[in-house]
C-alpha cells in the first residue's frame, strides 16, 4: 500500500478534522455535547406539552433552538465517524464512536416531544405558524414533519426506541465495518479494495484470482454477516409493522419526498430494458475475443483502454479543468477540497473500502474519503464524490434543517459531475480505438449506477418480503435470491460462477440504508437528461443547475426540478434517459 501511495503522490492527502475538532481530547467536544445535553433538557421543560399553544415567536425560537442542538450533535457525530472510518481497528476510536451514538440517544429521546406534538398537531393551528413569517425559514421541514403523522408512536414509544438504537441496528452495522476492516484476502492478506480492484485487470487470470479470494475472505464471516443481514431485515420489518407502512420501501420513498407512482415508473422502466446490459455483454464477449464471459470478466478492460497510472497531482489538474470548463465557481469550490485537505486519498490499513462524501454541519465544511488506487475509474470517483462535496458546499447557506438534500436528489451533482469529466477525458484521446474503449468502460460505470443498481433494488424487495413472509432467512436462500435478482439482468449474456452467490454480503447500503440503491439509478437517469437539456440550452443551463443545488433539501424533488420542465412519475422522462445509454451501446455496435 506504502509505496502505491508514494507512487502516486497520496501519502500526505490526509483530511483535517479540525473544521470539527482538534482530538478526541478536545475540551470543546465535552462542552459542545454537555450543551447539547442542557439545552435539550430546557427545550422540553419549556416546551413539551404545550407547543401548540406557544406564540408563535416562542415556537420559532423553539425550532431554532433544537436545530441549533441538532447541528453541535451533527458535528460531534461527524468528527467521530470521520475519526474511525480511517482506523477501524482502532479501540479507542470505535469506542468513541459508540459513546457519541448513546449520546445523542439520550438527548433525541429529550426531543421526541416536538416531532409528536408538531405532526399531530391541529391543521388549522398549524397552517397558522406555517404561515407566520418567523417560521417561514422553516416551512418545508415542518410540512415534512407532519408527513409523518400517522406513522409516528406514542411519546413513550418512541422514547424508548431512541434510547435502545445505540445497542440495537446502529450496533450491528458497527459491526459489520468491524468485519471489513479486520477482513483480509488472500495469501498476501490485502483488504477489500485492493482485492476489488483486481476485477478490473486485463489478465484474466488475476480477476480469477481476486473473483475467488473475495469469496473466500467473505466465506470467513459468512456466518455473521448472514446474522447481520436477517437482524437488520427483523429490525425493518418491526418498525415498519408497528409503523403501519404498507411496503417495506414505502418510508425510504416518504424520506425521498417521492409517490411511489414515480418510484414504480422509475424501477419498471429499468427492468424493461435489461436487454440493453445482455445486448453490451455479449458485444463485449467479442470484442475481448471469449468463447464465454465469466461474471468476473465483466469489468475487463478492452485492450485499447489507457491503462497508465494517474498521479494524484494530474487528477486534480483533469478534474478542476474539466469543472473550470462548465463553471468557474463550480471549480474554485472543488479547489477548497484539494487545498485545505478535506480529502482522504491514501490506501491504510484499516481504512474502510470505497468512497463517499460527508456533509458535516452547515458552520464546517464538507469532507470526502476516496481510496485512490490511480485508474482512470478513479479520476471518475473523485470527481464524483466532489460532485457531492460542491452540492453540499452550495446548500449549507440553507441551514441544518433544509439543507439536507433528499437521497434521489443527493446523486444528481455528483453523476453530473462525473458526466463532465467523462466528455473532457474522450476528447483527450485521439486514437479512434481509445475512444471506443473508453466509451465502453464509461457504459459499464453507467450499468453499475444504473441496472445494477435496479437488480439489487430487485434483490432488496425479495429478501425484505420473504423475511416478512417466512421468518430468518438461511444462507442459501439469500444466496438464491441474490442469484434470481442478478440472472434476471445479465441473462445468458454473463455466466455467474458458484462463488458469484454470496456477493450480496459485502455491500453495505442494504445494511445502512434499505431502500437507497435505486436513488443511484434516478441520479444518472436524471443526470442523463439534465445534459442533454445543458447542451441545448447552453449557457443558460449553468445558472440554473446551481440554483437546484443551492436549493438542498428546502423543496420537494418535484418542485426543485420544476425549471426544467420534468416529470418524473411519467415513464417516458426515464426511458428518455434510457435511450441515452441505447445511442451510447448503438455507437459501439
Amino acid at each position: 500500500m506504502s509505496s502505491l501511495n508514494t507512487e502516486l503522490g497520496t501519502t500526505d492527502v490526509i483530511w483535517n478534522l479540525e473544521a470539527l475538532y482538534d482530538s478526541l481530547q478536545d475540551e470543546l467536544l465535552h462542552d459542545d455535547l454537555d450543551l447539547c445535553i442542557q439545552e435539550a433538557e430546557l427545550v422540553k421543560e419549556s416546551c413539551a406539552g404545550k407547543l401548540a399553544e406557544l406564540p408563535v415567536a416562542t415556537f420559532a425560537r423553539s425550532i431554532r433552538r433544537i436545530e441549533r442542538i441538532h447541528v453541535n450533535l451533527g458535528r460531534i457525530d461527524t468528527f467521530a465517524f470521520l475519526n474511525f472510518v480511517t482506523q477501524v481497528k482502532n479501540d479507542a476510536a470505535s469506542a468513541f464512536l459508540q459513546k457519541t451514538k448513546e449520546d445523542a440517544s439520550k438527548i433525541h429521546k429529550e426531543l421526541v416531544f416536538f416531532e409528536l406534538e408538531w405532526a399531530k398537531m391541529d391543521q388549522e393551528k398549524a397552517d397558522a405558524l406555517l404561515n407566520a413569517e418567523e417560521v417561514a425559514p422553516y416551512r418545508h421541514y415542518l410540512e415534512n414533519l407532519r408527513r409523518y403523522a400517522d406513522h409516528l408512536l406514542s411519546q413513550t414509544e418512541e422514547s424508548l426506541l431512541v434510547e435502545l438504537s445505540p445497542v440495537g441496528r446502529d450496533s450491528w452495522l458497527t459491526l459489520f465495518e468491524k468485519i471489513f476492516g479486520h477482513l483480509e484476502f488472500g495469501a498476501d492478506r490485502r483488504s477489500e479494495e485492493e482485492v476489488l480492484s483486481d476485477l478490473y485487470n486485463p489478465e484474466r487470470e488475476v480477476r480469477q484470482k481476486a473473483a475467488i479470494e473475495l469469496t473466500t475472505g467473505l466465506q470467513s464471516q459468512l456466518h455473521i454477516l448472514s446474522h447481520i443481514f436477517n437482524t437488520i431485515l427483523a429490525d425493518k420489518m418491526i418498525d415498519d409493522r408497528l409503523r403501519h407502512y404498507p411496503s417495506w420501501v414505502s418510508s425510504r420513498n416518504l424520506s425521498n419526498e417521492l409517490n411511489t407512482e414515480t418510484v414504480d415508473a422509475l424501477v419498471n422502466s429499468c427492468t424493461d430494458r435489461y436487454d440493453i446490459v445482455q445486448r453490451y455483454y455479449g458485444l463485449k464477449k467479442e470484442m475481448l475475443g471469449l468463447d464465454e464471459l465469466h461474471d468476473y470478466d465483466r469489468y475487463a478492460p478492452l485492450p485499447s483502454l489507457p491503462d497508465r497510472l494517474v498521479t494524484w497531482n494530474e487528477c486534480r489538474e483533469m478534474v478542476l479543468t474539466g469543472f473550470e470548463a462548465f463553471s468557474p465557481e463550480m471549480a474554485d469550490i472543488a479547489a477548497l477540497f484539494f487545498d485545505r485537505n478535506w480529502i482522504h486519498a491514501p490506501l491504510l490499513d484499516g481504512k474502510r473500502g470505497g468512497a463517499f462524501a460527508h456533509p458535516a454541519v452547515p458552520d464546517a465544511n464538507p469532507y470526502i474519503l476516496v481510496n485512490y488506487t490511480g485508474n482512470l475509474r478513479d479520476v471518475s470517483t473523485v470527481a464524483h464524490e466532489l460532485g457531492h462535496g460542491i452540492h453540499q458546499y452550495l446548500a449549507k447557506d440553507q441551514g441544518y434543517f433544509n439543507s439536507d438534500t433528499p437521497l434521489v436528489l443527493a446523486e444528481t451533482a455528483s453523476v453530473f459531475a462525473e458526466l463532465l469529466i467523462f466528455h473532457k477525458q474522450l476528447k483527450s484521446l485521439e486514437n479512434a480505438e481509445e475512444k471506443k474503449a473508453f466509451t465502453c468502460q464509461k457504459l459499464e460505470s453507467i450499468f453499475a449506477t444504473v441496472f445494477r443498481q435496479i437488480s439489487m433494488n430487485r434483490f432488496e424487495s425479495l429478501i425484505h418480503n420473504q423475511r416478512r413472509d417466512r421468518g430468518e432467512l438461511a444462507t442459501d436462500e439469500l444466496s438464491s435470491l441474490w442469484m434470481q435478482s442478478q440472472e434476471a439482468m445479465f441473462g445468458d449474456a454473463v455466466s455467474l460462477g458458484e462463488h458469484y452467490k454470496i456477493w450480496w454480503s459485502y455491500i453495505p447500503h442494504f445494511l445502512h440504508s434499505p431502500g437507497y440503491v435505486y436513488s443511484y439509478a434516478f441520479g444518472e437517469l436524471l443526470v442523463l437528461s439534465l445534459y442533454r437539456i445543458y447542451q441545448s440550452e447552453g449557457a443558460a443551463f449553468i445558472p440554473k443547475y446551481l440554483q437546484l443545488l443551492a436549493a438542498g433539501g428546502s423543496k420537494s424533488p418535484y418542485e426543485l426540478l420544476a425549471p426544467f420542465s420534468i416529470d418524473l412519475n411519467n415513464p417516458e422522462f426515464w426511458q428518455g434517459g434510457l435511450k441515452v445509454i441505447e445511442d451510447m451501446l448503438q455507437g459501439i455496435e
